[in-house]
């Protein structure tokens, strides 16, 4: 293995125009790629990752790197040296927050941990989800244990020092020529040890319960909608705040009306004599059925609007509107006088030609004589 000092940005595999951001980042790919608790017994990757942390160490400090630029090493010697990584705490002093971020390190004293945050998947049908609704739900979560207030310990006890780590939380681990600082297992991170546990949460701190809580649901909610509950998640560490549930909605299918953002969309079937003729006929809506007078002459896949009969809009109130297709039927199934109606239309229509029939004929006439009078080759 070379001794000889190589150049700090050739070490991380940068230029020397490199920004501040580059090179967190080129650090960190090294960092994972040689870090002694990938490549255990390896010396090679304990000397590679010793020397990609000393050249961030570097070239992270605006006043070393400037220094380093101008004299290179020998400039370094005159502000004490490279850092001592044969120390683990130097390196966590010196490297801070990037390195425990991405090797379960990092400073402790954050305080106590908030709990976690719950997910409850809610189904609703469309009358429910235009109009608002409130649900009595029962969701299962985590209480503070009452009878140790969540230390886990039986009542006239305390939790006792651990031993492996002395209530530090980590402990030092030699990774070939590299101290790694890591939590401490014994404990969990903790510092202590539970020797007499409470016989309520069996020295967990927290019990498993069942809330039921009436939730109000916005009108106009979507399926895929989360709503937020504060402070009704899990409990956290004694102190520490609540998390929150998140309410997730499920909005079922409709056998009439299909949604379309604020919109609804239903298909209503009418006869031939009431599209031609025009006619009264009923329109359902999310309210009940209301009267609607259609033109005449309308066509099968036509449609209509009604305002204000859609799906209000959770954020401003406004209600869409319905928009109402016209299904004209064709009869399966004729009477003998209904067959004889349509057979007296059928004449008229052969005899008195519609303007739109008329101009379609015309067009194909047109089409076919120039055909004819095309000459063949």
């Amino acid at each position: 293995m070379s001794t000889t000092k190589r150049d700090l940005y050739e070490i991380l595999g940068v230029e020397k125009t490199v920004t501040e951001e580059e090179l967190k980042k080129a650090y960190r790919v090294l960092a994972m790629k040689y870090h002694p608790d990938r490549n255990s017994g390896d010396e090679e990757a304990a000397h590679r990752f010793k020397e990609a942390a000393e050249a961030y160490a570097v070239l992270s400090d605006a006043q070393k790197r400037q220094i380093y630029d101008r004299y290179g090493h020998a400039g370094l010697g005159s502000m004490g040296g490279m850092p001592d990584f044969g120390n683990a705490q130097s390196v966590f002093d010196t490297l801070g927050d990037l390195f425990g971020d991405f090797f379960g390190g990092g400073r402790r004293g954050r305080g106590p941990q908030a709990g976690e945050d719950l997910l409850l998947h809610l189904e609703l049908d469309l009358y429910e989800a235009s109009k608002g609704v409130k649900k009595s739900i029962t969701i299962p979560r985590k209480e503070i244990c009452s009878e140790c207030s969540g230390s886990g310990c039986k009542k006239g006890t305390k939790p006792a020092q651990c031993r492996q780590c002395r209530g530090q939380g980590v402990v030092l681990m030699n990774q070939g020529f590299f101290r790694v600082q890591q939590t401490c297992r014994a404990c969990g991170g903790s510092g202590h040890i539970i020797t007499d546990s409470c016989p309520t949460c069996v020295g967990r701190g927290r019990v498993s319960v069942k809330r039921t809580l009436e939730i109000g649901i916005p009108a106009g909610v979507f399926t895929g909608a989360r709503l937020p509950v504060r402070g009704e998640g899990e409990a956290g560490a004694p102190g520490a705040p609540r998390g929150d549930l998140y309410i997730e909605i499920q909005v079922r299918e409709h056998r009439i009306f299909q949604r379309k953002d604020d919109h609804l969309i239903c298909e209503v079937p009418v006869t031939f004599s009431q599209a031609a003729l025009g006619a009264e006929i009923d329109i359902p809506t999310l309210d009940g059925v209301i009267k609607h007078t259609l033109d005449r002459g309308i066509q099968s896949g036509d449609h209509f609007r009604v305002p204000g009969k859609g799906m209000p809009n959770v954020r401003t109130r406004r209600t869409g509107d319905l928009l109402v297709v016209v299904k004209v039927e064709t009869p399966r199934n004729l009477t003998k006088r209904q067959e004889e109606l349509f057979r007296e239309m059928a004449e008229l229509d052969n005899k008195h030609v519609s303007a739109e029939r008329k101009s379609f004929v015309e067009k194909l006439k047109e089409l076919f004589s120039r055909r004819e009078e095309t000459p063949h080759e």
